[in-house]
């Protein structure tokens, strides 16, 4: 209830009246020259004035009302006009402060939200790093027990029967990556958009099935640090609308072209979102090294995911949240200059 009241108060004081009901300088200045146009005009036609019978009385008396009350209305046009100028500069400075104050509280809940929800992802993440962990466990303690249950018969004798089977012999000490299936370019892009919602189960066991390759591990990790930095400026990548490049100037890029010959890649035009991580990149070098690093990762993966992907996979992966921060951090970076 207090805060209604105060609310409906006047800005201008307790009187109730506001800045337009007011008498200003201007009105002053105003009636002041009108009364003293007045003043000099009795003066001159009434003191000053000729002997009358002059035939041309009603023309002359029509060109007096001219001469005294013309300039008076010229004299309040101009007052007018100054006064709803003022007004309306008035009115532009409140409405351009209110604008930046919801912008501020926009942002401070954006960040709000970020920093309550990078808990919960990170304690995801870990729990899914621990299954990998233990997941490559179980595969090498595997993988040594098949070698020494087979070293008891003779090598010439193992390796034929081996042979029968189908199988391939592997070495000792194989890493557990290596004996995993290779990524699905649909998981692969699935994990690089990074689950929608918490209830994002596909998500979620996509970017699973993703931390389990080790090069895909160290990309999502490096995207998500880069997210999680722009997100403190207020930056997030579902508000970014960039110009989609066709698949073919990708697969010049993963071929090793840069400069102004891949310069659509750069497809990200707000102007905030590149002036706030322009000043980031100069003045922060925790921000800068983190966008560097994710720079030359998402080049080297891409790169070997554009020789096994379909021009429609390459288009659904621009259309990711780590694509669009590359596009972003890349034009910023001056990798398509």
């Amino acid at each position: 209830m207090a805060h209604h009241r105060e609310t409906s108060r006047s800005p201008d004081g307790p009187s109730g009246k506001s800045s337009a009901d007011r008498i200003t300088a201007i009105e002053i200045v105003a009636l002041i020259l009108s009364v003293i146009w007045l003043v000099i005009s009795v003066v001159f036609f009434l003191v000053l004035e000729p002997a009358t019978g002059d035939p041309g009385a009603v023309l002359r008396f029509v060109i007096v009302l001219m001469v005294v009350f013309l300039p008076v209305a010229m004299i309040w046009v101009a007052a007018i006009s100054a006064r709803a100028s003022r007004v309306m500069r008035e009115e532009s400075g409140r409405l351009q402060a209110a604008i930046d104050a919801i912008r501020q509280a926009y942002i401070t809940q954006a960040q709000a939200q970020t920093v309550s929800a990078e808990p919960a992802v990170r304690k995801k993440l870990d729990e899914i790093a621990a299954a990998q962990r233990k997941t490559e466990s179980a595969l090498a303690m595997f993988s040594s027990s098949r070698v020494v249950a087979r070293s008891a018969p003779p090598p010439q004798a193992a390796a034929p029967a081996a042979e029968q089977e189908g199988q391939v012999a592997l070495p000792l000490g194989t890493p557990a990556e290596d004996l995993a299936p290779p990524l699905a370019n649909a998981d692969f892009i699935r994990a690089l958009n990074f689950p929608e919602t918490a209830e994002d189960k596909d998500g979620f066991a996509a970017l699973r099935r993703a931390l389990k390759d080790r090069m895909t591990a160290q990309l999502v990790q490096a995207s998500q640090d880069v997210l999680t930095l722009l997100s403190q400026d207020g930056i997030y990548m579902d508000d970014l609308r960039p110009d989609m490049a066709r698949p073919e100037i990708w697969r010049r890029f993963a071929a090793g072209e840069r400069g102004r010959q891949i310069a659509t890649l750069g497809g990200v035009r707000d102007r905030s979102s590149l002036a706030l991580a322009a000043g980031r990149m100069r003045s922060d070098p925790i921000f800068r090294d983190a966008a560097h690093h994710f720079l030359r990762k998402f080049d080297r993966i891409f790169a070997e995911f554009a020789e096994r992907a379909t021009d429609a996979e390459i288009s659904e992966l621009s259309d990711t949240r780590t694509a669009r921060a590359f596009m972003l951090l890349g034009r910023v970076a001056g990798t398509f200059d």
